[in-house]
């Protein structure tokens, strides 16, 4: 089982308009709901491909009991954490053209008992977790450093534990030594403080992360595959898509390929790369199932291109 942990869930409603024109009426072409969140989303890839997972988030009013349900309906057991605040409805508008305009909302701020209930049902619920998966930003309410303190708490407990944050929420973690964190590009050169040119760069900067803490990190460099560095190497990934329809929560399902393969060595690396492969390849945020995935697709090696520029650098 892998437990996920969302500090901050969202109703994530998106509209398809024709185009979005200022200070008009717009009429929507289509429209739908989806529970939110990147823990979220790794529990949706996870279901998906037909392992358990349990879903930790805390959740109020009538946008957190929508979520609860239709994260019922996907099959994702749910351990809710009753919250005063009600749960962001987030908003995206889905252009004809593909342009993809969101509106995030800040979310509830949670009082001192709620955050301690957070970490408790962590707590109660990791008994059986081979994982646990911790995503996403903090709501507010959260200092940065309480990812540090799950992590602490994780540990102590004898479980790995993954985490996929970033700013000054991820830099705190990292002298717990978290299990693995998965940084895209953006997130890995903020984190060092300098830019990625290259393939290179960010086995630099993974190194650097691990000098600081991380066991493990295994980063998404987009269109350009993924970086998996440990104690037991270094290894590139990269697969062969034939159209990106859809971005969203890529790197979600990266982490639960990761994961469900056991989260270390390149078989693992290869299932995370077989996984987002497959998702961009689907629409919105659907999650690939195992009939999607192209194993042949895969090129998994220790012989990294380190002066491989990268195709979306990031200064």
């Amino acid at each position: 089982m892998i437990l996920t942990v969302t500090p901050n869930p969202s109703l994530d409603r998106t509209y398809e308009v024709p185009s979005l024109d200022r200070g008009e009426v717009i009429r929507a072409t289509g429209e739908r709901m989806d529970p939110g969140g990147k823990g979220v989303n790794v529990s949706r890839a996870v279901a998906a491909a037909g392992q358990r997972t349990v879903a930790v988030l805390p959740l109020g009013g009538a946008p957190g009991a929508l979520v609860a349900d239709l994260l019922d309906a996907q099959g994702i057991e749910v351990a809710p954490v009753p919250v005063a605040g009600a749960t962001r409805s987030n908003i995206a508008l889905a252009e004809a053209d593909g342009v993809l305009t969101k509106i995030n909302a800040p979310g509830p701020e949670l009082s001192e008992a709620e955050r301690e209930l957070l970490l408790e049902t962590v707590r109660q619920q990791s008994g059986e977790a081979s994982w646990i998966a911790c995503c996403g930003s903090l709501p507010r309410g959260l200092a940065p450093s309480w990812y540090a303190e799950l992590v602490a708490r994780t540990h102590a407990a004898g479980a790995r534990i993954a985490l996929d944050t970033s700013g000054p929420a991820l830099l705190a973690a990292l002298r717990e030594r978290p299990d693995v964190v998965k940084p895209n590009a953006e997130e890995l050169a903020e984190a060092v403080g300098r830019p990625l040119a290259t393939v290179g760069d960010a086995v630099k900067a993974a190194e650097e992360l691990r000098e600081r803490g991380a066991r493990a990190v295994l980063a998404s460099l987009g269109a350009d595959g993924q970086l998996l560095v440990s104690d037991e190497g270094a290894w590139f990934g990269s697969a062969r898509v034939a159209a990106v329809r859809s971005n969203v929560g890529a790197g979600d399902s990266s982490l639960a390929g990761f994961l469900i393969a056991g989260g270390s060595g390149p078989e693992a690396l290869a299932s995370a790369v077989a996984h987002g492969a497959a998702a961009v390849q689907l629409p919105g945020s659907v999650m690939p199932e195992p009939g999607d995935l192209d194993p042949a697709a895969v090129t998994v090696t220790a012989d990294i291109p380190a002066d491989r520029v990268l195709k979306e650098p990031v200064s």
